[in-house]
């Protein structure tokens, strides 16, 4: 298995920014044929990489810097009381840990949250195959959370995979109906609190672009860090 020095990477030509409007993008991604143990996934989430599916990429943008790689240093972090009235109002949600996979319940939760929430996105139309090639295909330490109401009724799944020191949220979807309890934002408060009873360092939360409205929910979790000219900057 090889180390991060000796893995080959390959660059995208341009395509179409996720993130901002009339914007181009590349990206830099490892060879898919790689074998990438735990332990490097973990050195390149430090320098800014993230998992969909398979691949572990980063932007890669010849001028564009609006891609900031963001973390929260958990020891550090102290809710808001607006986030601590959202954490203790879904108390009565039961949350499992389970292996990623495609069931029929799990996608139809899936299907309606793509389809109000992002139908403006390039993941809208969602479908089968987008959700198990993003979600359940992983060569990595990654489960699936269920967050089941106390009917037992489904109404978030948190995908997540396990660093050396970290866990990575690599996508949230809930039901986009139940607003007045801000799952999106439980479901962070939630990772926080399960990192801290793991004794772990830190909650990485994907990239933050300044100028992407649907981005600035990360900044809420604070201390948080980004990671600035390769270095991790603590912003308070």
């Amino acid at each position: 298995m090889k180390q991060l020095t000796e893995l080959q990477f390959f660059a995208t030509g341009e395509h179409n920014c996720s993130y901002l409007e009339n914007i181009q993008a590349k990206t830099l991604f490892i060879d898919p044929k790689e074998i990438v143990s735990n332990n490097v996934y973990s050195q390149l989430s430090e320098l800014g990489f993230r998992r969909s599916g398979t691949h572990i990429y980063r932007p890669h943008c010849d001028s564009c810097k609006a891609c900031i790689s963001i973390r929260i240093p958990v020891n550090s972090f102290k809710m808001s009381s607006s986030q601590r009235r959202i954490f203790n109002k879904n108390k009565d949600i039961n949350i499992t840990q389970v292996t990623p996979q495609y069931t029929e319940e799990y996608y139809a939760l899936y299907q309606e949250y793509i389809g109000i929430r992002h139908r403006d996105g390039d993941m809208y139309p969602p479908s089968k195959s987008q959700f198990i090639n993003f979600l359940v295909e992983s060569q990595q330490r990654s489960h699936f959370y269920e967050f089941r109401s106390a009917t037992g009724k489904l109404i978030a799944i948190a995908s997540m995979d396990s660093l050396n020191d970290s866990l990575s949220a690599v996508y949230t979807f809930f039901d986009p109906h139940l607003t007045k309890r801000s799952l999106g934002k439980f479901a962070i408060l939630w990772q926080i609190q399960e990192i801290k009873k793991r004794n772990l360092k830190y909650l990485y939360l994907g990239y933050w672009v300044d100028n992407c409205q649907k981005m600035q929910y990360k900044t809420a979790f604070r201390p948080m860090e980004l990671l600035i000219n390769g270095r991790w900057i603590s912003a308070s």
